[in-house]
């Protein structure tokens, strides 16, 4: 069973940092892409960030040159590095892999529980 446990989130004033992380647990072959996802209060969950297994990134504007996406491939761990934080990044964010299934010979999605974010002064 594939497991994805995030941490870090919490308050924090605005103009403040969080560093978010999420480990794959389980067993599996590989990961592919892995990403963060938010989810603001009567909003639609929204993709925040994305990292291939290659490295290469993508982000949405609002947090262009703001969060940084990152991953540790031999720890099975992607982070979410979170400077000069908003009101407006106000969140339940989660994490996501995309994780091969040999039985199904497929990629799966598979989410974490998400943690909460909460920027307020």
């Amino acid at each position: 069973q594939v497991q994805l446990v995030e941490s870090g989130g919490g308050l924090v004033q605005p103009g403040g940092s969080l560093r978010l992380s999420c480990p794959v647990s389980g067993s599996f072959p590989m990961i592919n892409t892995m990403g963060w996802y938010r989810q603001a209060p009567g909003k639609q969950r929204e993709l925040v960030a994305i990292i291939t297994l290659g490295g290469s990134t993508n982000y949405v504007d609002s947090v262009k040159g703001r969060f940084t996406i990152s991953r540790d491939n031999a720890k099975y761990t992607v982070y979410l590095q979170m400077n000069s934080l908003k009101p407006e990044d106000t969140a339940v964010y989660y994490c996501n892999a995309e994780v091969w299934s040999p039985s199904e010979r497929a990629w799966r999605d598979y989410w974490g529980q998400g943690t909460q974010v909460i920027v307020s002064s």
